[in-house]
């Protein structure tokens, strides 16, 4: 066990693993607690995965709830709970139902589980929320190392200083890393391809510009 966590064991595999032996590096690095940047009722909030999930994946132990519809009933009920209006008081449905283009009755089906989300409400919702896209719907160990990968540009960044390299900089806030992991799970050189001519786009955005010729 380490600060309330173990480290993901053998059977702990894939980008979730992986992100949390980053997270933990960086940490050490920057000789902070692993309780800090691992606090797991942070994390839940951050992913939208209920704290005990939370604790159970980065336990290294099979964990959530592989039905979508009870995934978005979970994160649903989280966003209400925890994204408050300014004088601490939840959104009420009609709110909700206003801030997200539905009526109130479309709002409180899906509240109560009665209606099936679609992506529309999906991403209303997300929106109204100020939430990631894919928060309401992703896969818990995914949404999960979604947020780990966050809290690790913003290690990376600290650990960087603020007069880090612009390039890197824009790296990290692109989860190159978690891009490259992904292109290697695509089917074919064809879609490797795809990704490779994305970052080269990306690389040439930031180049800097030739400097202007000087007057003689």
């Amino acid at each position: 066990m380490t600060d309330g966590f173990s480290v993901p064991g053998p059977t702990a595999t894939g980008p979730l693993a992986a992100s949390v032996a980053r997270v933990t590096e960086l940490a050490d690095k920057l000789g902070m607690s692993h309780g800090e940047v691992f606090d797991v009722q942070k994390l839940s909030e951050a992913s939208g995965v209920p704290a005990d999930v939370v604790r159970a994946l980065l336990d290294g132990r099979p964990a959530g709830e592989p039905d979508l519809q009870a995934r978005f009933l979970q994160r649903f009920d989280l966003l209400r709970r925890t994204r408050l209006k300014s004088n601490g008081r939840r959104y009420t449905q009609q709110e909700i139902a206003d801030g997200a283009g539905m009526s109130r009755q479309q709002a409180g089906a899906l509240i109560n589980g009665d209606r099936r989300p679609t992506m529309e409400h999906c991403d209303a919702i997300q929106r109204f929320f100020k939430v990631h896209a894919g928060f309401l719907t992703a896969d818990d160990a995914d949404a999960l190392d979604s947020a780990l990968r966050r809290t690790e540009q913003r290690l990376l960044q600290d650990y960087a200083g603020d007069g880090g390299d612009p390039l890197e900089r824009l790296l990290q806030d692109h989860g190159v890393r978690g891009i490259a992991w992904r292109a290697a799970q695509l089917p074919s050189d064809k879609h490797r391809d795809k990704v490779t001519e994305w970052l080269d786009m990306l690389l040439e955005s930031v180049k800097p510009a030739p400097d202007a010729p000087t007057e003689p």
